[in-house]
């Protein structure tokens, strides 16, 4: 994954993929944490990681709420909009750790470990990146997409959408290798 300011460095006939964006990753986060979580937190990697699978694979998202009777307000584009991993607690990104650091070090969020589950929260001058994004046109679809997995998953826990995850998708999410890419069968 790269930064937008190495990009120089990519020769140009090298194609480039926005999954490979270091800022791409990180923009979708903030709104994350912003739409998705409590005044700009949630609790825990898994319940952020779980909420953010939802968000990216859209057609998994509406599977779950016609299992929970809970309606869609429109559907989603089928498409994934970038892939992850089965890893030890569901659906995963190997690229989160790197993120959430660069997030940090920038001074938009904040990590504080309060028992067992860390506390992600944006600071102010993350709250102040996310809502600039979220008044952006291009972070439309992304942003109402994040608002309905709010309102159907946003109370539960991270373990508990983990576990829903688990008994919806068995062979897409279960029955995967480990770092297998999750896809639908």
């Amino acid at each position: 994954m790269r930064s937008t300011s190495q990009l120089g460095t990519v020769p140009a006939a090298v194609p480039l993929l926005a999954d490979d964006i270091l800022e791409f990753h990180a923009a979708r986060l903030l709104l994350l944490f912003a739409v998705c979580g409590t005044a700009g937190r949630i609790d825990g990697l898994t319940k952020m990681a779980k909420l953010d699978f939802f968000v990216r694979y859209p057609a998994f998202f509406v599977e779950v709420c016609e299992k929970l009777g809970m309606p869609v307000k429109a559907a989603p584009a089928s498409t994934v909009e970038s892939a992850m991993v089965r890893h030890h607690y569901g659906p995963w990104d190997q690229r989160y750790y790197q993120i959430l650091g660069y997030l940090e070090g920038r001074g938009l969020l904040q990590a504080r470990q309060s028992g067992k589950p860390y506390s992600l929260l944006l600071t102010a001058a993350g709250k102040e990146a996310a809502m600039a994004l979220r008044k952006n046109p291009a972070f439309s679809d992304l942003t109402e997409q994040m608002k309905q997995v709010k309102e159907v998953l946003g109370g539960k826990s991270g373990t508990s959408i983990k576990n829903l995850i688990y008994k919806t998708f068995r062979d897409e999410v279960a029955e995967r290798p480990m770092g297998k890419t999750i896809e639908k069968q």
